[in-house]
């Protein structure tokens, strides 16, 4: 399968100014099956996410701030697989995780299996701020949320027909469990997704750089359709689905779950530019093509690193994406370039 990336064009003054860069999962595309309606909404929300996101950081907001915010909406966006409009479970339930780093500090905070925290980020961000643990999970997360005043909803509030058919499908046709774009097998004729939402990897993230060169990641997700209850993905961890390092680069991570674990993608970029001196081209390209599709690893990440240049690279046909440096356009995409 072969490989691309986005890369942002400019000069070295122009890359030091703040930038923020999005996805919304990545996948194998259904092109027949898509409407130009659908594709067109796709782009509005990524676009309208992307420059909120470039706002904070045109105001002098941290890149903190602006990868929470930017996931947030990507959270409340039923379009993409976190929060509202997560897939369901096997058991019919909704399974949600999410992680942030500050490269800053090298703080992160993390929760995985909660099914009644609207904003999965928010409280990740409130693991950061306020304790002294990383990562939360299941009940013991929940009760940290109530705890410090974070939004609780019941399980009807992430409820969405096109989930629910989707795992009604994907129990129909014994196919286990299904990353949320990838394959047109079962619903070519059933959705006009742009990439086919029975497979997509239906991870959400953000990285940024903010005017004092700090660097910070951020990413959620609603996991996998037809999923066991319990199992937890790369976008809770540190190092595979989400890294951030003033030293080096921020990262999310969105794919096959348990290869990016496996590989500990995130933190592997950042390792090959520390010690190796690669590029961030360099490094991105050698990790998501070299190390994880042998493995079976299909996905791609976003990254921004501390010269603030810009990667999209992904090895399936497709990543929902955008990024906005301050001052210019926001560019968002799905397909290959």
């Amino acid at each position: 399968m072969s490989f691309s990336t986005d890369n942002s064009a400019a000069s070295v003054s122009d890359k030091k100014r703040p930038v923020i860069a999005i996805h919304g999962g990545a996948g194998a595309i259904t092109r027949a099956a898509m409407s130009a309606e659908k594709e067109r909404l796709y782009l509005a929300e990524l676009e309208r996410i992307v420059t909120s996101g470039q706002a904070i950081l045109a105001s002098g907001g941290s890149a903190l701030d602006a990868v929470t915010e930017a996931v947030r909406l990507l959270e409340e966006c039923p379009l993409f697989n976190a929060g509202k409009g997560a897939v369901f479970t096997h058991q019919g339930t909704h399974e949600l995780d999410a992680c942030i780093m500050d490269g800053r500090t090298l703080d992160a905070g993390a929760i995985s299996c909660v099914n009644h925290i609207r904003n999965p980020v928010l409280t990740a961000r409130k693991v950061l701020e306020v304790s002294p643990h990383v990562m939360f999970t299941g009940a013991g997360a929940e009760a940290f949320a109530r705890e410090h005043g974070q939004e609780m909803v019941g399980p009807d509030y992430f409820f969405t027909q096109e989930r629910y058919d989707q795992l009604q499908r994907a129990i129909a046709a014994d196919t286990g469990v299904m990353l949320d774009h990838d394959g047109a097998s079962l619903s070519a004729s059933a959705s006009d997704d742009p990439l086919d939402p029975e497979h997509k990897f239906g991870t959400v993230g953000a990285v940024a750089m903010d005017v004092l060169g700090n660097l910070a990641a951020a990413t959620s997700t609603g996991g996998m359709t037809n999923k066991q209850a319990g199992r937890v993905g790369d976008s809770p961890i540190i190092g595979a689905g989400c890294y951030a390092s003033n030293n080096t680069v921020a990262i999310s991570s969105t794919g096959t779950g348990e290869v990016f674990m496996r590989t500990v993608a995130a933190y592997d970029v950042a390792a090959l530019m520390e010690y190796a001196g690669l590029s961030l081209e360099e490094a991105t390209r050698k990790v998501v093509q070299e190390k994880l599709l042998p493995l079976g690893g299909s996905g791609g990440m976003i990254a921004v690193d501390k010269f603030g240049n810009v990667v999209l690279p992904f090895n399936s046909e497709g990543m929902y994406r955008g990024f906005a440096r301050v001052g210019d356009a926001p560019v968002v995409s799905i397909y290959r370039s």
